[in-house]
């Protein structure tokens, strides 16, 4: 669906050194998968953004969303998206304004009043329809940015940012809202910071640094031989500096051990058993997409 192939988009501003914001960025994005975008502030993603959407064209490198440029494909078959700040009209009834979005993307009356029903029923602004749109609260207006995306049933999603603003129930259930939007014809795109909500919507994480693409992780990518954990034990812990040389306490019961392999933690943790004391939780200090973005972006492992 979309195939990047060694992008640059430089910005030029008269009297400064030009800056390259993307440099030989490649990235395929599949049919059918649902792909996040990470990196830190400044690294490219919405610059790389903006060029899909047809906002910006690349200084040079090709990019092609099912075999058309960007802007083609968004005139011919659009693109559902939506942008970390949502504006809409603060006038508009929230009903009123996804109907004129329905009709911007070409729907019938019928299509449109449907879709508009359904959509406010699926992110949860049903009770909300008749409310001007500078009522709504953020996470209600970040909702109905995503609904506005939705309508069309378009094949590409492009989401920046899409939770934010969100409780902590929105964020649960837009997890079940993306699963819903799976299917086989269909690409889904979603830029975020959020490590721990791109884990739980992607297959895949594409993290990006420096204009460039610095790693792609996998759902299911293997675990790095040696990680970091977290152990609290309820007895015991005047012995984990003897059983774990370099452990870091971090509270009276919690200590952190560093770059232990699996079967050094279990030989560790048996000991420590062995010796009386009582454990309480022990797991990795971070996920695994966490890992892989220190990693990739602040090289803080060996």
């Amino acid at each position: 669906m979309i195939d990047c192939i060694d992008v640059v988009r430089t910005f030029r501003v008269a009297g400064r050194p030009a800056v390259r914001a993307l440099d030989a960025c490649s990235l395929q994005v599949a049919r059918g998968e649902v792909v996040g975008i990470a990196g830190p502030n400044g690294a490219g993603k919405s610059t790389l953004v903006a060029i899909l959407l047809g906002f910006l064209r690349p200084t040079s490198g090709t990019v092609r969303i099912d075999g058309l440029e960007p802007r083609r494909y968004v005139v011919a078959r659009g693109i559902g998206y939506v942008s970390e700040l949502v504006a809409i009209n603060p006038r508009w009834r929230t009903d009123t304004a996804l109907a004129r979005y329905a009709m911007l993307s070409g729907l019938s009356d019928a299509d449109g009043a449907r879709q508009v029903d359904e959509l406010l029923e699926r992110l949860g602004l049903t009770e909300h329809r008749t409310k001007p749109v500078r009522a709504l609260s953020k996470g209600n207006l970040q909702r109905l940015g995503v609904a506005q995306a939705l309508l069309g049933d378009p094949d590409l999603l492009i989401l920046d940012e899409p939770t934010h603003g969100f409780d902590p129930v929105w964020t649960l259930r837009f997890r079940d809202v993306i699963a819903s939007l799976r299917r086989p014809g269909r690409s889904i795109l979603i830029a975020s910071h959020d490590l721990a909500e791109l884990s739980a919507l992607t297959d895949r994480v594409v993290i990006i640094d420096h204009g460039r693409v610095a790693r792609s992780v996998d759902r299911g990518a293997s675990a790095p031989a040696a990680r970091d954990y977290r152990l609290v034990v309820a007895t015991g812990g005047d012995a984990i500096a003897t059983i774990f040389p370099g452990a870091r306490a971090l509270g009276a019961d919690t200590f952190e051990v560093r770059q232990l392999e699996r079967s050094a933690l279990n030989a560790g943790l048996a000991t420590l058993l062995a010796g009386g004391g009582q454990i309480v939780s022990v797991a990795p200090s971070e996920t695994l997409l966490e890992y892989h973005f220190r990693d990739a972006v602040e090289g803080l492992h060996p």
